[in-house]
């Protein structure tokens, strides 16, 4: 599985209203719900991978062939924008991933069906649930779950004269590692230019972009100020480089190519690692702890249903079956991705002890911002976030603190 992708900014409804965007999914204009025994749904998913997509494609025809309906399967290509406006249009799939950004403008706009009292919400993991909840509500429950660890290569630590017992646990050993580790073309320490990589310094800081319950902005503090310091400390040391100046993609294709030792990536790099890079000898550790503690992000998308949809019960019995315990299992090991249930997650880390960093991971991760009309602001953070070699970190929370403050105040 490849890193989180970051889909076109979400048009406006109004703006595809008037452009006269319809959709695909031209069966759902009623509202009153569908009893009849044999029903046809509509899914829109965005699949990083061709294993991700065959393996839901799979799992959705067992449950037509459990239960007699019907799913014709999307594989978008640009999920918030053709999601957008087949929801603007009035004809929106019944089933769809919901990304994180974009949860909160659905949720608010009246787009999702909310069907959290229909599952056993407590079964799933304490913060994907507060991710996608709206107005204390839980709407749609996540499909998997994801966080951030340190991936090492074992072959340049060695030949770096490091042992087990040089393995970063704060912010001074990493940085003394990354700068052994950073010889000729190898850089000691690579990820991606966004606050979904350089957050997870903010957290062991002590500090975020919001407060605990995204009422307020929290970015232009002390705590966010150190630590964007000390990464820029790194970038300018050379020993931290952002994977566009090793010339990768991301983070993973600079750590499966050897140009850098050690990379700060989610699970699915495991996957990506298995099918490029089969023979690169590498592990994975809990991110280092800051002057506050540990701290590392999560990630997930959620089963969205519309709520024009005229299938509800028969959607939310899909999302069941693709939620299960046993299903996540199946999941995770097809494409990699850990399980959103707690059940399945305890499964998962005895079944893949490779991947426990992550799995740890998950009683302390901070959720992503979920926030209507926040995207645009937090673009603009990974923007001023590529530059922060040269840039003033002051300067770059002012902005965040002041965009998002007007993004509050638009709602």
């Amino acid at each position: 599985m490849r890193p989180p992708i970051r889909t076109a900014a979400l048009l406006t409804c109004a703006a595809l209203v008037l452009s006269g965007c319809g959709s695909q999914f031209g069966s759902n204009e009623k509202t009153e719900q569908d009893d009849s025994a044999r029903q046809k749904l509509a899914m829109m998913i965005a699949a990083s991978t061709d294993a991700e997509a065959d393996s839901l494609k799979k799992a959705v025809a067992r449950w037509e062939k459990k239960t007699g309906h019907q799913v014709r399967v999307q594989v978008a290509q640009d999920l918030n924008q053709q999601l957008g406006q087949a929801l603007a249009g009035g004809e929106p799939p019944d089933v769809f991933y919901v990304t994180s950004d974009q949860f909160a403008n659905y949720a608010e706009g009246g787009s999702l069906y909310a069907y959290g009292d229909q599952v056993e919400a407590d079964g799933f993991v304490e913060g994907l649930r507060a991710s996608f909840s709206h107005e204390d509500e839980l709407v749609c429950v996540p499909k998997d779950s994801s966080t951030l660890a340190l991936a090492i290569n074992k072959d340049l630590w060695k030949k770096a004269g490091l042992t087990d017992d040089d393995v970063p646990t704060d912010w001074q050993e990493l940085e003394d590692v990354a700068g052994k580790l950073t010889k000729g073309d190898v850089t000691g320490l690579v990820f991606d230019p966004t606050y979904n990589r350089v957050g997870a310094f903010m957290r062991q800081s002590g500090g975020w972009i919001t407060d605990d319950g995204q009422q307020k902005m929290a970015a232009d503090t002390p705590e966010n100020l150190r630590a964007l310091t000390y990464v820029k400390d790194m970038l300018r040391s050379g020993s931290l480089k952002y994977s566009k100046q090793v010339d990768s993609g991301w983070g993973g294709e600079a750590f499966g190519k050897e140009r850098a030792a050690m990379a700060i990536e989610g699970n699915w790099l495991t996957g990506a690692l298995r099918n490029d890079y089969p023979d690169l000898d590498y592990r994975t550790v809990e991110l280092p702890g800051g002057p506050e503690g540990r701290g590392t992000l999560s990630f997930s998308t959620c089963w969205g249903v519309a709520k024009k949809s005229a299938h509800h019960e028969a959607a939310v019995d899909l999302v069941k079956a693709l939620t299960a315990p046993d299903q996540q299992m199946t999941f995770a090991e097809a494409f990699g991705v850990m399980p959103s249930r707690t059940e399945a997650l305890g499964e998962y880390g005895t079944a893949f002890p490779e991947s426990a960093a992550f799995v740890a991971g998950t009683e302390y991760a901070e959720g992503p911002v979920t926030l209507p009309g926040f995207a645009k602001v937090l673009q603009q953070f990974d923007t001023d976030l590529a530059g922060l070699r040269t840039g003033d970190p002051e300067k770059i929370l002012a902005e965040l603190q002041r965009n998002g403050e007007q993004a509050l105040a638009d709602r």
